[in-house]
């Protein structure tokens, strides 16, 4: 994502009231048959400004068009691996309604008001897991970020869906709870 929309990602809920995934949420109890029928409710409606309205509109279609074509690409040839996406999405939509799942082309980003998590098939038998909580020390466990770079501050290797354990799922909620 490029910063500028991440910037306008961020300052959504200063901005308009409401952050992108509440918004997202709103306008799946809606029907309109035309984008700019969606951008003009939410200019009327709401008081948002254009370029946020589009913005919130293309966002929200994005997801719902191409999320899952998205992850299936990501998991062919890996579908041993879906079990422990599919539990990792699980465990962090239970944290709370403002997280945002985020499909890319080779990871997909989990958000609360920020990315606190990144999820990626890294091989055929492993995912790794991007966590970002920052000044927590590495473990054998919870690694350096690695090919991560700066998205993530730690990484975690998961071949089984048995290492979803209550250790994991802490870093998980604790990289939540810092994305305010």
């Amino acid at each position: 994502m490029d910063k500028a929309l991440q910037t306008m990602i961020d300052n959504m809920p200063e901005k308009t009231g409401k952050a992108l995934n509440e918004w997202k949420s709103l306008l799946k109890t809606k029907s309109f048959s035309k984008h700019s029928e969606a951008v003009r409710f939410l200019k009327e409606e709401y008081n948002v400004t254009h370029g946020f309205a589009n913005t919130i509109v293309t966002l929200s279609k994005e997801e719902n068009i191409a999320s899952v074509d998205l992850v299936k690409n990501q998991y062919q040839g890996k579908e041993n691996l879906i079990p422990i996406y599919e539990k990792l999405l699980t465990v962090v939509k239970g944290f709370g309604n403002d997280v945002t799942i985020s499909p890319k082309k080779a990871s997909v980003s989990i958000i609360r008001k920020k990315q606190f998590a990144l999820i990626k098939p890294a091989t055929k038998t492993r995912i790794d897991l991007g966590l970002k909580i920052k000044d927590k020390p590495t473990t054998d466990r919870l690694e350096n970020s690695g090919p991560f770079g700066t998205m993530c501050t730690h990484r975690v290797k998961l071949s089984e869906v048995s290492q979803i354990d209550s250790e994991l799922k802490d870093w998980l909620k604790e990289a939540y709870l810092k994305a305010e």
